[in-house]
């Protein structure tokens, strides 16, 4: 059987899993960065920052849909050293724009451009593993690449904050825009048996075609069909409702828990990146200990438990972090979130997986996507506009209470409704 050290020896998937290394790293400063410049701008904005991630999300409702239906027909090697190039060139017109112009709009048709482009490069990313490592290495190369995402994802936000804070905003997107040069480069040194080039002409046709189809049938008929088969599914409604409820808490938090942090720890990006180390941490060793033993707990009690401890926690960091100031005290809660956070997350993909037939998955992921990310941005544009009227400190203990609440009443509910099933 392979080993992570034999999957490093093959020079492709080397090339591969550096280059993506280095995205990771550039994605993260990219979040810091973008951060950093909305206080340049608008100091300590909840508004602010909801504006800068609405660019973020829409891309995944508008565009997601249509980029995975045709990245399969392109060379996928030139798609995703195409993709990397072209962000990295956007990424470098944010700092010519915050100093050319006073208004915010060209910075956010950016963001809004370089994250449409991400929706392709990710699928791209995905299929072309199998091209460059044997059917036999494939589960041992999944294993290192996403163990290794998830360690770059909590080692680089740290660093990115402290870099931010060195060389400031603009700086940050300067860097941020290397990192994915040098991703194309790694990537476009790969050497592929068979590249599968599409013509220029044909590429055209195949988009066109793709985005009309995609737009009519994906986007409208097939989650119509999913959002059927999710209402007339007992269990599939109680794991939608699940997931509506935690973006929909994810959402409200985002923007305000931005701001709560920078004005409680007096700083912009150094003490959110290290917040989102432990958080990151808490999510990596939850899903460790529940992968382990979460097959001797009951899954909606794990649920909704999780829902419930994570409300506490959120109460719990509002209240002693504004009036601590104390960045270890927030650190230790922010592994805490992770920790009975990541059981909601891995229960809830695990029992879809087991309730779902097979003929429908794609259809019900694709409503479930949809669905979910309308949550988080409804949400996140509620409380950002709220948090200009109400304390952030008030608004984070609502909605800790609330998710605590919906944690213990759902509970009783889904006991209720699979009665009968």
């Amino acid at each position: 059987m392979a080993t992570f050290r034999d999957m490093l020896r093959e020079r492709n998937f080397l090339l591969l899993w550096s280059g993506q290394i280095i995205s990771q790293f550039g994605d993260r400063l990219n979040q810091m960065a973008l951060i950093g410049m909305v206080y340049e701008k608008a100091g300590y904005s909840t508004s602010g920052l909801a504006k800068v991630m609405l660019p973020m999300i829409i891309p995944v409702l508008v565009i997601g849909p249509v980029a995975g239906v045709y990245v399969d027909r392109w060379n996928r090697k030139y798609t995703m050293v195409i993709s990397d190039i072209a962000r990295g060139m956007f990424v470098l017109l944010i700092p010519f724009f915050l100093v050319s112009v006073k208004t915010m709009a060209p910075i956010y048709v950016i963001i809004f451009i370089i994250f449409s482009i991400t929706r392709f490069f990710l699928p791209a990313k995905m299929a072309i593993l199998p091209d460059i490592v044997s059917q036999d290495k494939l589960l041992i190369a999944n294993s290192l690449t996403s163990t290794t995402r998830m360690i770059a994802a909590i080692l680089s936000l740290p660093i990115a904050g402290l870099i931010v804070r060195w060389v400031g905003a603009k700086g940050g997107f300067y860097i941020d825009a290397v990192s994915f040069f040098v991703s194309a480069f790694m990537i476009g040194m790969m050497r592929l048996k068979k590249d599968g080039t599409v013509k220029i002409k044909e590429d055209l046709i195949i988009t066109k075609e793709a985005f009309e189809h995609s737009i009519r049938k994906s986007v409208f008929k097939e989650v119509v069909e999913g959002l059927r088969y999710i209402v007339g599914s007992k269990e599939v409604l109680i794991v939608t409702a699940m997931s509506f409820l935690l973006m929909s808490g994810a959402g409200a938090v985002s923007t305000v828990l931005v701001v709560f942090i920078q004005e409680s720890l007096k700083s912009v990006t150094r003490d959110l990146g290290l917040l989102g180390m432990g958080l990151g941490a808490g999510l990596f060793l939850g899903s460790l200990a529940y992968g382990k033993f979460g097959d001797m707990l009951p899954r909606f009690k794990v649920i909704f438990s999780g829902f419930t401890m994570a409300g506490i926690v959120v109460v719990l960091f509002a209240l002693f972090v504004k009036a601590s100031g104390s960045v270890s005290l927030a650190l230790v809660l922010a592994i805490a979130l992770g920790l009975v956070a990541s059981p909601i997350v891995v229960s809830s993909n695990t029992m879809l997986h087991e309730i779902m037939p097979k003929h429908v998955r794609g259809r019900i992921f694709s409503s479930l996507e949809v669905i979910i990310h309308i949550a988080f941005l409804v949400f996140m544009l509620l409380t950002s506009f709220l948090a200009e009227f109400i304390s952030k400190a008030s608004i984070l203990v609502s909605s800790g209470i609330l998710f605590a609440m919906c944690g213990i009443g759902g509970m009783a509910i889904s006991k209720k409704l699979l009665k009968n099933c």
